[in-house]
């Protein structure tokens, strides 16, 4: 009969990152040992008046596991060739509704729906303390501003952007003889002397 015993160890780098590191032995005394660097997905996020979006930057990611808790939700996963180990826990700003809140795989990223228990109540960050993650920065490119929108200025918006598509492009008004005045010769359109 073959005893196998596994050692499991982890530690953390210099650089933050957290390796695990499995030990295998037999009863013969042969080891054989396998790294696994664990790290914290590089991720993004941006607020909504009812969601909050993270989008965690992984490519071609395999055992995507995402658990939704009130307070807070947990990200795994592995990515590319090597088989890098993601891992992140996001203690929350606020609560979540974890029935509601949803995420979606592709091929470059990972984002998560995290709906939000208070819609309407913004979140200034994303984390409970106040604290800089280097692995966690705001989306500025899907970023809003939602809080200082009224239903009427929404509303204006709206009627607006429904007359500028009902506007054509052929009835433009004629803009006061502009027209004629392209016709016209210009006095630095005279032709140019030759270069010597």
């Amino acid at each position: 009969m073959t005893y196998i015993f596994l050692v499991v160890e982890l530690s953390r780098c210099l650089g933050g990152d957290t390796v695990l590191i499995i030990c295998i032995s037999n009863r013969s005394g042969s080891q054989n040992s396998k790294t696994v660097k664990m790290q914290p997905a590089a991720a993004k996020w941006y607020d909504r008046r009812d969601s909050v979006f993270v989008e965690f930057c992984v490519e071609d990611s395999k055992d995507v596991h995402v658990k939704f808790d009130k307070s807070k939700f947990d990200f795994s996963c592995l990515s590319g060739t090597d088989n890098v180990k993601h891992q992140n826990t996001v203690e929350l700003f606020g609560e979540i509704d974890p029935k509601d809140s949803k995420y979606r795989r592709t091929d470059r990223s990972v984002l998560c729906c995290l709906r939000k228990v208070e819609a309407g109540k913004s979140w200034p960050r994303i984390t409970k303390e106040k604290t800089k993650c280097n692995w966690l920065s705001v989306d500025f490119n899907n970023w809003k501003d939602w809080e200082d929108d009224s239903d009427e200025d929404l509303s204006s918006f709206d009627k607006f952007s429904e007359m500028m598509n009902s506007m054509g492009g052929d009835d433009l008004p004629d803009l006061d003889g502009a027209e004629d005045e392209h016709e016209s010769a210009d006095s630095d359109d005279d032709k140019m002397p030759d270069l010597e």
